[in-house]
């Protein structure tokens, strides 16, 4: 089994660290090119009654609903009748919606 020899460098350790630092104070920006974060796991589709669950569980009508979401009243009502699937960053909020509701009524 070969083994490699990992070399201590205080230089590389200070300035990740000095790095970090400037990203919280908020004067350097954080990219996937300097560092390395988790990012959430991807949306699966969600059913028409999913959808409808989510709503229900904010206990707000389809134009309201489709408000909170800032799209039309039409296209909440297409998915929740299974006529249409959300794509994309709708996909990303309704997984928001059905795990902290909370949040899309906060002003």
């Amino acid at each position: 089994m070969k083994t490699k020899d990992i070399e201590f460098n205080a230089d590389d350790l200070v300035g990740s660290v000095e790095s970090f630092a400037d990203h919280l104070k908020g004067s350097r920006k954080l990219t996937l090119r300097t560092k390395t974060m988790p990012l959430p796991p991807r949306v699966r589709r969600f059913t028409p009654a999913q959808v409808r669950a989510i709503r229900k569980r904010l206990n707000v009508s389809q134009p309201v609903f489709a408000a909170l979401l800032n799209i039309p009243p039409v296209t909440a009502i297409s998915w929740e009748r299974g006529r249409r699937q959300p794509t994309g960053a709708a996909l990303r909020l309704l997984d928001i919606a059905r795990r902290h509701p909370e949040v899309l009524v906060a002003v």
